[in-house]
């Protein structure tokens, strides 16, 4: 990811209903979530509004969807997720190790089959 890439992606980002998608889609898994759902977790968004929202995060590669018979899913990309954050952490040490340390900590995923259910209950 260049500067360019991870500023398209911070624009998108910088949305609250987006942020919440994402966070959303993120917890939901690679399976994702139906449209409808997604706007019934956003306080009952509009079609209308969901459709800006949700186009605007797939242009910007954070989201894609799919046709599952009359129903479009949608699903956080997680390498695009993945490569944010290593643009970020890129020149994060610089030699020193312990500036990251707390960084690298808060990655470490937590999501295994004996946390699952505190994974699925966890809230946005």
């Amino acid at each position: 990811m260049d500067e360019a890439d991870a500023l398209t992606v911070f624009a998108a980002l910088s949305q609250e209903t987006r942020l919440r998608i994402v966070r959303l889609l993120v917890t939901a898994g690679p399976d994702g979530l139906p449209a409808g759902a997604i706007g019934a977790a956003m306080d009952g968004a509009s079609s209308s509004r969901m459709a800006f929202h949700l186009g605007h995060l797939e242009r910007a590669g954070l989201i894609r969807s799919r046709r599952e018979g009359r129903s479009i899913l949608y699903s956080a990309v997680y390498p695009t997720l993945s490569n944010l954050i290593a643009f970020l952490m890129r020149d994060c040490c610089d030699g020193h190790p312990e500036v990251c340390a707390p960084a690298v900590a808060a990655l470490s995923c937590t999501c295994n089959a004996s946390n699952e259910d505190a994974h699925a209950g966890r809230r946005l």
